[in-house]
């Protein structure tokens, strides 16, 4: 078993955060996992990236080489669009529909939409509209996850006990957001792909 995951977005919007539940989870199931990371600015509105490596085998980089990626997971869709490259023929796509406009020339919404949706593994939903009527637009990134959890070779219990982890030092209503925000995800993408559960 291995698994290769990009996750994309801009700083602030909680990439590392998934990035450490994934690492979590498969140190508790005992896999082996590497991660790497890349700030494009160090302030919020930079670009973030992530490569999350999961196998059951020893791995040898953490960076996945073009073509090898799994998933691209983003909460934020024109930075998803970066990495295409870097998916698999049958990888998927999920992303936020919920644009960061940060540069003048930003694409036609749109236009990015159609161009994820041009790839036949795709999942976009309003996560920051989701996480705002949760009552906190943060956990956006955690409601993405929970939609692409069908994808990602950990178990829904090391996954939650990851969370229950990284916000350990938080209140008990905060893991308990992020806790629901991953199961309202995970129920958003079954209704997309049925045939994935």
């Amino acid at each position: 078993m291995k698994s290769n995951i990009i996750i994309a977005g801009v700083g602030g919007q909680g990439i590392l955060t998934i990035a450490a539940v994934l690492d979590t989870a498969a140190l508790d199931q005992n896999l082996y996992v590497k991660q790497s990371e890349v700030h494009g600015m160090s302030q919020r509105g930079g670009a973030v990236q992530s490569h999350v490596r999961i196998s059951d085998s020893k791995i040898y980089s953490d960076l996945i080489p073009q073509g090898k990626a799994d998933l691209i997971l983003s909460v934020e869709p024109m930075e998803l669009l970066r990495y295409v490259p870097y998916l698999k023929s049958k990888g998927w796509l999920i992303t936020d529909s919920n644009t960061f406009i940060n540069i003048s020339d930003y694409p036609d919404k749109d236009d990015l939409y159609k161009k994820i949706k041009s790839h036949r593994n795709n999942i976009i939903i309003n996560a920051t509209e989701i996480a705002k009527k949760l009552g906190n637009s943060k956990v956006a990134n955690i409601v993405l996850l929970g939609a692409a959890s069908f994808l990602i070779p950990l178990s829904e219990e090391s996954i939650l006990t990851a969370i229950k982890k990284l916000f350990q030092n938080k209140s008990e209503r905060i893991i308990n957001l992020n806790m629901e925000a991953f199961h309202i995800g995970k129920k958003i993408a079954k209704e997309y792909t049925d045939f994935a559960y």
